[in-house]
């Protein structure tokens, strides 16, 4: 009996045992009270005389106001690419165009703590992503790529590897400084100028990597910034002096963009939405596989186009998946971004927030059964506790349409071919994940799957080397790799 109530008293203390707040200094960023345009070189006020504003989706509190770029806008960045095309870029030796990308590599690395605070305010995921994985990829893309700049030969032999002109580039929210350097670095290695337009809810450290374009020296109008919202998108891509489309983004913005060029010249590369099958079969390492469902789908607030949204368990193990991953869902800390023990920051846009309570609702109208976090959200800022849905069908409208959000659909299966069929079942095709101690099962999977990326026994690993994108309504062409040069190429 004693020992029963020590036990007792023990687990009391752990239920009840909270982290000190750990928060990241704001001291290390400087934010400006307004951006202009980063056209030429330099930083312009917009020709359409608007602004908009951006918040701390966590705090709900203005931290900028940010230029409109309209049509005029537009053009004159593209003018500005163009120009520096023709009279700089292409002309200067590849050699010293790696320089350049160098230089702004490590100048990202110099100021990594100020750009991960910038990332956490602005977009509202946890400081330990922001400074653990998306800046240091950011700047390892650029150090890949400038590598490449004076190698074209060699990545494509026996070929006559041709610059495209002037890239128009529009990015997401979910990896504002991530996308960027997926995009500009590649672009400007194989000898193309930019005009870039990132996200309405988070452009601030794109144009903060403006400020670093500036003081790199690169050559005015090899990089231009443009902000705004979808009119200032909508004119990149139906400008005609633009030579390549690199959009990511919705499937349905996708399919508007895709509509535009057809019948033009452009050269188009589109990575859209996801619906990502994560599949866990009976001899599977249970704690890893649990661990990277959590990261695949709730430590991003499954705001990333390849989150594990779909879980398929096999049914032999599904109880005791099922109570792991709710013991493990149940420790999560959700709440202020940039404190360091947080694992689930704040959803973008309360847009987005709504969005994700729409489908939620739908799942419960729908009659499956429901797990929530039991997390006490803020008062204030765009919070949503981990969720997930069970007994779950095919025909579910969570298990076939994209969220955004950490809302997790389960479902399971008893044979290879059934769980390969019901994975492949949607619209989709960016990426899976498959947990087994077999390596013959993994390779069986990865030949059937119909996804760009599939990862084994892992989840959410990126580098720069290995080439990413989608099938299906989840794009087409590649980024990444050597991919991600001849999207900027014409290769002979």
């Amino acid at each position: 009996m004693a020992k029963s109530t020590k036990n007792n008293t023990l687990k009391l203390k752990f239920d009840t045992l909270k982290y000190a707040p750990a928060p990241e200094s704001k001291s290390s960023a400087k934010i400006n009270a307004q951006y202009d345009l980063f056209i030429n070189g330099k930083f312009e006020k917009p020709l359409s005389k608007k602004y908009f504003d951006t918040i701390n989706p966590a705090t709900e509190e203005k931290l900028s106001s940010v230029a409109e770029a309209n049509t005029a806008d537009v053009d004159k960045a593209v003018k500005a690419a163009r120009n520096a095309y023709n009279n700089v870029w292409s002309k200067m030796p590849a050699k010293e165009r790696g320089k350049y990308i160098f230089r702004i590599a490590r100048m990202i690395q110099e100021r990594a703590r100020e750009f991960s605070v910038i990332e956490t305010l602005d977009g509202g995921k946890p400081i330990r992503e922001s400074r653990d994985i998306d800046i240091p990829l950011a700047a390892n893309h650029f150090f890949y790529y400038a590598g490449w700049a004076d190698k074209l030969a060699y990545a494509f032999p026996n070929r006559q590897p041709k610059s495209l002109g002037v890239a128009g580039q529009i990015i997401p929210w979910n990896f504002p400084l991530l996308m960027a350097a997926w995009k500009i670095a590649p672009a400007l290695a194989t000898g193309n100028t930019v005009v870039l337009k990132p996200a309405e809810t988070t452009p601030l450290t794109a144009l903060k990597l403006a400020e670093i374009i500036q003081e790199s020296d690169l050559p005015p109008g090899v990089v231009n910034i443009i902000t705004g919202a979808g009119a200032t998108g909508a004119a990149i891509v139906n400008h005609s002096d633009i030579n390549k489309i690199a959009f990511t983004g919705s499937t349905e913005v996708g399919k508007i963009i895709q509509r535009a060029v057809a019948g033009t010249n452009k050269k188009i590369t589109l990575e859209l939405g996801g619906k990502a099958a994560n599949i866990i079969f009976e001899d599977a390492a249970i704690d890893a596989a649990v661990e990277g469902i959590i990261n695949g789908i709730y430590f991003n607030q499954g705001h990333v186009c390849c989150a594990g949204s779909r879980l398929f368990v096999q049914e032999s193990v599904y109880k005791i998946v099922m109570q792991k991953l709710k013991d493990r869902i149940a420790t999560l800390i959700v709440g202020d971004p940039m404190d360091k023990n947080t694992d689930v920051g704040a959803i973008n846009s309360k847009q987005q927030l709504e969005t994700i309570h729409k489908y939620i609702n739908i799942g419960k109208k729908e009659g499956l059964d429901i797990f929530e976090s039991s997390c006490v959200l803020p008062e204030k800022g765009f919070f949503c506790k981990p969720t997930l849905f069970t007994n779950v069908a095919q025909s579910s409208r969570i298990a076939q349409e994209e969220i955004f959000g950490p809302v997790l659909a389960i479902q399971t299966f008893r044979t290879d071919d059934e769980v390969i069929e019901k994975a492949n079942n949607t619209a989709y095709g960016l990426s899976a994940g498959v947990w087994t101690d077999k390596g013959s099962k993994v390779f069986n999977l990865t030949s059937k799957l119909r996804a760009g990326v599939i990862w084994a026994n892992t989840y959410n690993k990126f580098d720069p080397t290995s080439p990413f994108g989608g099938y299906k309504e989840s794009g087409f062409g590649r980024e990444g790799g050597l991919h991600g040069l001849s999207a900027y190429l014409n290769v002979q």
